[in-house]
């Protein structure tokens, strides 16, 4: 079966508050003397995102049965009024979180009593919007078989083009308690709709299938679309409104969840409740879900580099460990040789150690990258030699126990490498050299290691190349994730970024090193490169670039190229190739093998820049 992400709610309202899973609004759930008043589902959704009524029991609330999800951890059913007010900021339907699979069905005309709750995915702490429902209820089947309302059909035309006002300062910058604008705003419009039967007709894919059975659609077939059909995500103050998450009522058993890609369409209609979950916000939850065409998109491989041109790529293999199935060393690998032409230096992120996630203090990693290099020799490809520093047991970040790092594989045949020993994981490499003839101390070594913006997260490594006769300075990056961040759809407005601010550090730690390299030779090679986790327009980036010390190789690229990776139906960038001034005629290629997929490798697409030295 399908299983939602969403959390799941407490059986015991009182429980879900002290877990914080509720809104503070809702705490007088618990309170026996709260009056039961008959009212009406637009009276509980109200004109802002809060029920007016939270925390209140409510009595014989009617409608009619619009979706029933018995799987999962948020069991429950929705229902909608058949008697709708003149008000377009309220919402005509709700759902009932019954805890066990719901014993009513599509078409019932039910009564419900209970309590009005505002559930927040996720957590207080989330940031996340609640979802009005009505918990601990009791539910009186009046009549089988009923129609059901007519669906509100979204389209490009219904959904405003700006996407949310700004928060209440007094509040936090909440929008919790603003009245709603749903021909303002887009996500005023959906909240407008949450619990109501919508529908969707043929839709654009923006987000491939994913393991929890979800896709993502947009219903503007022209916003910001990319030339493989994806929507760009290109500005904090140019949101994507199209952008739907589409899960199905039908558990998988009975009829499995399409595979669809990036560019894919989804035909016909797609009908259901608008639900609102912690991992995407609102989301068509489809009684009747459209069928997929496939639109052919095609792996893209790059040319190989000329005689006399370096290729440098950048790739995150998403933790690789031996206990990975050959089978994800050999696409891997085939990603390398076929897609990625064989690069002269490939800078690796997410390589774990000996045996993965496994905490027992394992912190080599020979194991993993002899497996994969292997798998690539395996594919035609070169034998490539590997240079890394082991990191410090559960000091890295990631997966706990998979202690992964960055690593250079590296062609001996065309390219070579500088070493310079005494590098460990607490030894920072520093800048030697003579005017205009720069060295690494260590090589290969880490950047600022005690440096506390690299607590919990990957140090940069350095490494010094020579590519006939030429000398190429490499920093494989691996930034600070965006976890724990709100999501777009937050309550708070404008979105607080607040790992942002360990990425600043981090760049201008990997700005200040590029500096002391070109203070010894302004015409220094240097590439910065890998997962930087933010995006080519974000703060990061332009601390990565002060100065003029780095710029972005994806400004080479026309805009609707940039990008690395796709989440929640965004196509954005996450992986970048940075040069130094002297790398001025280069070609660079985002390789788009992965993200725009239902069936990845990895969650990124890889990056590679060629150029003469």
């Amino acid at each position: 079966m399908p299983v939602p992400r969403s959390a799941a709610v407490s059986a015991v309202v009182a429980a879900a508050l002290g877990a914080g899973l509720l809104a503070a609004g809702s705490s007088a759930a618990a309170d026996p003397a709260a009056t039961a008043t008959a009212v009406r589902i637009h009276d509980i959704q109200g004109t802002t995102r809060t029920s007016p009524l939270a925390g209140q029991q409510v009595a014989d609330v009617p409608g009619v049965v619009t979706g029933v999800r018995t799987y999962g951890s948020s069991k429950g059913f929705w229902f909608q009024d058949t008697t709708p007010d003149a008000d377009p900021a309220t919402s005509e339907g709700i759902f009932v979180f019954t805890s066990s699979a719901p014993k009513v069905a599509v078409g019932d005309a039910v009564t419900v009593s209970g309590t009005v709750t505002e559930y927040v995915p996720g957590g207080l702490s989330s940031g996340n919007q609640s979802l009005t429902q009505i918990s601990k209820p009791a539910v009186t089947v009046v009549s089988s078989g009923n129609a059901l309302p007519a669906p509100v059909v979204i389209t490009a035309r219904s959904v405003p083009d700006r996407y949310t006002p700004a928060g209440d300062p007094a509040a936090g910058n909440s929008v919790n308690n603003l009245t709603l604008k749903p021909k303002k705003y887009a996500l005023d419009y959906y909240e407008s709709l949450e619990g109501m039967n919508v529908r969707i007709g043929t839709s654009r894919i923006v987000g491939a299938t994913d393991p929890y059975s979800e896709l993502w659609v947009t219903v503007k077939p022209h916003e910001n679309r990319t030339k493989r059909g994806g929507t760009l995500y290109s500005s904090y103050d140019d949101q994507n409104t199209g952008r739907l998450q589409v899960q199905s009522l039908v558990p998988t058993a009975q009829q499995p969840f399409p595979t669809a890609n990036v560019g894919d369409t989804l035909t016909g209609t797609t009908e259901g409740p608008l639900d609102f979950n912690q991992f995407g916000g609102y989301t068509i939850t489809a009684r009747t879900l459209g069928t997929v065409k496939d639109n052919g998109l095609k792996r893209e491989s790059t040319r190989k580099q000329r005689t006399g041109e370096l290729a440098v790529a950048t790739y995150n293999v998403e933790n690789l460990d031996p206990t990975d199935p050959q089978s994800k060393f050999d696409a891997l690998a085939d990603g390398i040789v076929t897609h990625l032409a064989s690069p002269d230096i490939v800078a690796l992120e997410e390589i774990q150690d000996n045996n993965g996630a496994k905490n027992d203090g394992t912190v080599d990693a020979s194991v993993t990258v002899k497996k994969f290099t292997d798998a690539i020799l395996a594919k035609g490809g070169p034998a490539y030699q590997w240079r890394s520093i082991d990191p410090e047991n559960l000091k890295d970040g990631g997966e706990p126990g998979g202690n992964i790092r960055q690593g250079f594989l590296f062609n001996p045949a065309r390219v070579s490498f500088t070493d310079r020993p005494g590098g460990d994981y607490k030894t920072a490499v520093g800048v030697t050299g003579t005017k205009g003839r720069p060295a690494l101390t260590l090589s290969p070594g880490r950047i600022d290691p005690a440096n506390p913006a690299w607590a919990d997260s990957r140090k940069p490594l350095a490494g010094e190349f020579v590519f006939k006769g030429k000398t190429v300075f490499v920093i494989a990056n691996h930034f600070s994730s965006k976890g724990g961040d709100e999501g777009l759809v937050s309550q708070h407005q404008p979105v607080p970024r607040s790992s942002e601010a360990k990425r600043l550090l981090q760049a201008q730690a990997v700005n200040g090193f590029v500096k002391q390299l070109l203070a010894v030779d302004r015409h220094a090679r240097v590439l910065a490169l890998g997962d930087i986790n933010d995006f080519d327009f974000s703060g990061t980036t332009k601390a990565l670039e002060d100065g003029g010390a780095l710029r972005s190789a994806f400004r080479a690229l026309p805009k609707k190229e940039r990008y690395s990776y796709v989440y929640q139906g965004n196509t954005q960038v996450l992986d970048q190739i940075l040069h130094s001034p002297a790398i001025r005629d280069f070609d660079y290629d985002s390789v788009h093998i992965n993200a725009e997929f239902a069936d990845q490798t990895s969650d990124h697409d890889p990056q590679v820049i060629r150029f003469r030295p």
